[in-house]
């Protein structure tokens, strides 16, 4: 079984295809992956280092606001559907796999265009564009809330609710206990993350909150995002009950030993707070298409099984504040979560796949 995967630009994208990988590993034994993603962004490290074979293409996302940057973004696009087809004929995939990102796009129009059979996941409970256009000649369609299937009325193939293969592999990942990051045992764990690609904003609201927990009783892991890590160590000093990272390879091996997380609401955090009962603060990103960060936030919010505070409202006390209450009430938390249901993500692909292909 041959599969090309693609997906890019934010851990959003990115994790979901890495856990349907797993998944097809399971399905097919003879299983080979071709992993397409773009030339410089996380993807670029991310897939290699596992071990999956990765073609790189160059091309980037519209913006409004540089004209010059669009007009050469449609030669490369011409340019990339050129690299892709060569590709495709090579390599000979009997399935094309998007999970979002601008860079799917020549990928699965160029599988449509050759005939391959092809499967689209949507994580977020807004449609993205790509897949919205990409969808209309899908041969499947898996989305993660139930409301996003109205995004895909007018599409040929089959659409269906399968939610966040995210949150079922974030079950099987080993766990990092907290003495394997240098913290103590006995103290309660708070996790911090400005997304998968950080923030300049979270971080600098971030700063002088991490100042402050010296006298708390638990202890903070700050990451920052590789970009931004040298800019926000750079002069500072801070307690002894805090450290400071770039990056965290295994998120969610960790997260089952975290009391409190602080993240942004993407839809693969979502899928992972909800499976592993992580009491969580989110700060939803006001920077994203509808503001889709907010309302899956705010889903939780209302089922009292998450806090949220929104970046215009962020501040160290009200964050404090915040991260005191879910260590207060960390059991009644839990329990709400644990009331939550997730589609079992890996039976439904499996069974969907299984007749598309036969």
């Amino acid at each position: 079984m041959k599969v090309i995967v693609s997906a890019g630009g934010t851990g959003g994208h990115i994790y979901p295809a890495l856990a349907i990988i797993d998944i097809l590993k399971k399905m097919y034994k003879d299983l080979d992956i071709l992993y397409i993603g773009t030339h410089n962004r996380m993807e670029k490290d991310i897939i290699p280092e596992k071990g999956i074979k990765y073609e790189a293409i160059e091309i980037y996302g519209f913006n409004k606001k540089r004209v010059l940057t669009n007009i050469k973004n449609l030669y490369l696009i011409a340019k990339a559907f050129v690299k892709c087809k060569k590709i495709m004929k090579e390599f000979k995939p009997d399935l094309v796999i998007g999970a979002g990102g601008y860079v799917t796009f020549p990928v699965l129009k160029t599988a449509q265009k050759l005939g391959i059979k092809t499967f689209i996941h949507e994580q977020n409970s807004f449609s993205g564009k790509t897949n919205v256009a990409l969808g209309k000649n899908a041969d499947l369609i898996g989305v993660s809330f139930e409301k996003s299937m109205d995004d895909y009325k007018n599409t040929k193939g089959k659409v269906f609710l399968m939610g966040n293969p995210c949150g079922k592999r974030a079950l099987e990942i080993k766990q990092i206990k907290k003495s394997e990051v240098g913290f103590k045992e006995d103290l309660p764990l708070v996790v911090a993350v400005a997304g998968s690609l950080g923030s300049v904003t979270v971080n600098n609201a971030m700063k002088d909150v991490l100042k402050s927990v010296g006298d708390k009783k638990y202890q903070l892991l700050y990451i920052t995002g590789q970009a931004h890590y040298d800019s926000f160590v750079n002069g500072e000093t801070f307690p002894k009950n805090v450290k400071v990272v770039p990056y965290f390879n295994n998120l969610s091996g960790l997260l089952k030993s975290t009391d409190v997380l602080v993240s942004r609401s993407g839809a693969s955090t979502m899928s992972e707070v909800i499976a592993l009962n992580v009491p969580t603060i989110f700060i939803p990103s006001p920077y994203v298409a509808n503001n889709h960060q907010y309302y899956n936030a705010l889903d939780l919010v209302n089922k009292k099984a998450a806090l949220m505070i929104e970046e215009k409202e962020f501040s160290k006390d009200k964050m404090l504040k915040s991260i005191d209450k879910l260590l207060e009430n960390n059991k009644e938390i839990k329990n709400n979560l644990k009331n939550i249901s997730l589609v079992d993500s890996e039976e439904v692909f499996t069974k969907e796949i299984k007749e598309l292909l036969k």
